[in-house]
């Protein structure tokens, strides 16, 4: 008879060979691992109704769980990393991206890069394709509610969010920088230089870093006696901010008490008014001056009328590979990785000022 140790060996090896795995299910369907994936994923448009009909009995006939296995294969094998973006046309945004792909590269780990657009659908899109090819973890940044993205959280799925919180748990995983923190450091630099007259124009509010931003503008103000209710604010329509910033300075033009200092909570919203106001024949920042968020890295060569807070983007690689590995660790609920802002003012002066400028 076998020692002890050899016998549980043994059964150990006895019960994992009576678990189905995803390639006995391929084989019995007469498919790839790849298109079985995707079938039980449920990524659209990748197979007809026929394969996809063969994979769902191949796992009835196998009595194949794929959660479980799913999540085994993602934590001990794939290198591959999924990274969503909401909008990779943000020059901030893409050198994000660039800092995570390097940082992914140092450890060995491969990175999967796409762009939602900052649509529900798309993200879904991208965030089955990503479970389909068992990805070890996703990265979101920018993430918007989904159906997908909840399927991913109940599943117990490595998720890490960037830049903004989880739609849909707040506790979630998150690195990126205090949003409603740099909204109170312009509130502070407007109210020291004696700013009260403002205008925001925004995007979506919809739980995005905008949100946070604005929240933290209008707190400090008001703490600071600042009717808040009473400060115009202007929007745009669509997803693309440059356009809805143009669109949303237009509105703040027709205003006949507009405000001399507008605060845009994003750069790219910033530059869209900045191009509107031109075309109106304002000065900036001699008629009108703007603040932004992201500092993006082009600001010093294309803006440099724009004040805004800076994300540290090449800060974020690091940091988001060290939550992983959290995570990879078993720590089930790691603390909010806040990183550094910094309030770059490249205006002298701002118009409607009444406090004396004692640097910068």
């Amino acid at each position: 008879m076998p020692p002890p140790a050899d016998r549980k060996r043994a059964s150990r090896t006895e019960r994992a060979s009576l678990t189905p795995s995803l390639a006995q299910v391929a084989a019995r369907a007469g498919v790839s691992v790849a298109t079985a994936s995707r079938v039980i994923n449920g990524v659209a448009n990748k197979a007809t109704e026929e394969t996809a009909e063969r994979v769902r009995a191949a796992i009835r006939e196998l009595g194949y769980r794929p959660g479980s296995v799913g999540r085994a294969l993602r934590r001990r094998e794939s290198r591959i990393v999924g990274v969503l973006a909401a909008n990779l046309a943000n020059p901030s945004m893409a050198a994000i991206a660039s800092s995570i792909e390097w940082s992914l590269r140092g450890e060995g780990l491969v990175m999967s890069l796409c762009d939602t657009h900052e649509r529900a659908d798309v993200q879904d899109e991208y965030i089955r394709e990503m479970r389909a090819q068992l990805v070890r973890a996703m990265i979101l940044v920018g993430a918007v509610d989904s159906p997908a993205l909840d399927e991913a959280r109940a599943a117990g799925d490595t998720l890490v969010f960037v830049n903004r919180p989880d739609p849909g748990d707040p506790s979630s995983p998150y690195v990126g920088i205090d949003n409603a923190g740099a909204g109170t450091e312009i509130a502070d630099r407007l109210l020291e230089r004696g700013v009260r007259r403002i205008g925001v124009l925004h995007a979506s509010l919809d739980r995005t870093a905008g949100h946070w931003r604005l929240l933290g503008l209008f707190d400090r103000l008001a703490a600071a006696g600042v009717d808040t209710a009473a400060i115009p604010c202007a929007t745009g329509p669509g997803l693309d901010h440059i356009v809805a910033g143009y669109h949303a300075m237009g509105t703040m033009l027709e205003r006949p008490d507009r405000p001399p200092v507008i605060v845009c909570l994003s750069d790219l919203l910033a530059y869209g008014a900045y191009r509107r106001a031109r075309e109106a024949g304002l000065e900036v920042p001699g008629d009108v001056a703007f603040f932004g968020f992201d500092d993006n890295p082009i600001n010093p060569w294309i803006a440099d009328w724009l004040n805004s807070v800076r994300v540290p983007s090449d800060h974020f690689g690091p940091a988001i590979v060290g939550m992983l590995h959290r995570l990879w660790n078993g720590e089930e609920r790691p603390a909010p990785l806040l990183l550094t802002h910094q309030l770059t003012i490249r205006n002298r002066r701002l118009p409607g000022e009444t406090a004396p400028v004692s640097g910068n």
